[in-house]
């Protein structure tokens, strides 16, 4: 374990118990989606999710492509 995950262990234990009890249901629910995301981006990608960002990456190193935020069209 880490100093600093024992660091917050350690602090934790002077909260109240409903709230450890709180902290560890979203550490260990945290704990499990990144499990689940590890797992995910461990799997082999489709050939046409990789010949999308190949075509991507060629359009942005042409110039093609125009920075914009997420909310922009």
């Amino acid at each position: 374990m880490t100093n600093l995950l024992t660091e917050a262990f350690r602090k934790a234990q002077d909260l109240p118990e409903h709230l450890q009890d709180e902290l560890a249901e979203q550490l260990i629910d945290d704990i499990e989606n990144e499990w689940k995301w590890q797992k995910q981006l461990a799997q082999p990608q489709s050939p046409l999710l990789d010949a999308l960002a190949e075509q991507a990456l060629s359009n942005s190193l042409q110039g093609k492509t125009q920075l914009k935020g997420f909310d922009e069209l």
